[in-house]
């Protein structure tokens, strides 16, 4: 009988420890929605997109470097 890999044993272990949990459902569902509201809520409201001005790649690049640049000297 052939083992499993390293990385699938890994999985196996921690989806078992998942099915087997009652209150940590729950928990991995609050973490979730909280992960959801930090990375899709906040950024949408918080972090424009400078760069969705510009078609063209090359005008993004140029952007981008000038903006590094006229920061590194004003620092």
């Amino acid at each position: 009988m052939k083992r499993a890999s390293i990385p699938v044993r890994i999985f196996r272990f921690y989806l078992e420890g998942f099915c087997s949990m009652t209150i940590g459902k729950t928990l991995w569902l609050i973490i979730l929605i909280k992960l959801f509201i930090m990375f899709f809520v906040l950024k949408l409201f918080f972090f424009p997109s400078y760069l969705a001005k510009f078609d063209e790649p090359s005008e993004k690049q140029d952007y981008v470097s000038e903006e590094l640049i006229r920061r590194a000297t004003t620092h």
